[in-house]
């Protein structure tokens, strides 16, 4: 259960989730034709310890990822905003952007794996556990980044605008920003609060690419945490992690101030990257049903 000013490393709490989406990356980029491919994944995973590299070896098939009303939707869905993040990024950079904020990096490797032009610094916001873990994992791999990139020990709770200044973060220069896998464990003031820092220090030309997801209903989180199956515990986990809050919707509230906004719901993003959804399982919401896709850019 959440409270105020918790703390989590890699393998706690919402530290934890990291973990378990890098896992459901890996096995993502296993299927044939994948819609993502993040090569770095498995290494965080084989890194976590034995249980970690049991699941990646199908030596632990209870495991909620291979759960088919579980598991392997929420394995497309990681690969599907994977996929749609990346080429954010990519459409950044073609625009002249050479500033990148990851906000809660985690395990995120695009620093390491996206063509990154010459010039571009991108600054990875986490706890120093978390950000200590991806470090050591990937030197040990004898991996390097692919830009100049630079570490912000931070908590977003707290003042984080300046400790990513003190890091060199130039608030005059347009700026990609990345908000994946954050908003549900933020309470919707904070959600709010996020959104008005980073506007604050966002030149003309900025961008930020949001994912978000709705609010369940009492029904729908009944269904969702309750269902007598390999991943109820799993679940109930994770709801035990988030806010369930209704939250401002991230294009509205930027289009508000006058930014540009693209929304797409993540089912359609699936359907429009040529593929199909899982057939539901009677009562029971799909994750992608939940989660929307927001790109949007400063004038």
């Amino acid at each position: 259960m959440r409270t105020d000013g918790d703390s989590w490393d890699i393998t706690t709490s919402v530290g934890s989730t990291a973990l378990f989406v890098a896992a459901a990356r890996a096995l993502a980029a296993r299927e044939p034709d994948p819609l993502a491919v993040d090569p770095f994944a498995e290494v965080f995973v084989r890194a976590a310890g034995r249980e970690w590299v049991e699941l990646l070896e199908d030596k632990n098939p209870e495991h909620p990822l291979f759960d088919p009303n579980f598991g392997i939707p929420f394995r497309l869905f990681q690969a599907a905003r994977t996929r749609y993040f990346d080429a954010y990024f990519r459409e950044a950079v073609a625009a002249g952007v050479r500033q990148v904020v990851i906000l809660a990096a985690g395990l995120d490797s695009r620093a390491y794996r996206l063509p990154w032009p010459d010039g571009t610094v991108i600054y990875e916001l986490d706890r120093p556990q978390v950000l200590e873990f991806k470090r050591e994992t990937l030197s040990a791999h004898g991996d390097k980044p692919l830009a100049q990139r630079r570490e912000v020990a931070a908590d977003l709770r707290e003042d984080w605008r300046k400790a990513l200044r003190d890091s060199g973060f130039d608030p005059s220069q347009p700026t990609a920003w990345l908000i994946e896998g954050l908003v549900i464990y933020l309470p919707a003031a904070a959600v709010d609060q996020l959104y008005t820092d980073i506007e604050q220090v966002s030149a003309p030309g900025s961008r930020v690419a949001i994912e978000q997801m709705e609010q369940l209903s009492e029904a729908a989180r009944a269904v969702f945490t309750g269902n007598p199956d390999d991943s109820a515990e799993a679940r109930t986990e994770w709801f035990q992690l988030i806010y369930n809050d209704q939250r401002t919707d991230a294009a509205q509230w930027f289009a508000d101030r006058g930014w540009h906004a693209d929304h797409i719901d993540l089912s359609d993003y699936i359907r429009a990257q040529g593929r199909s959804l899982p057939d539901p399982t009677p009562g029971t919401p799909q994750i992608s049903d939940l989660v929307s896709l927001v790109t949007v850019v400063r004038p």
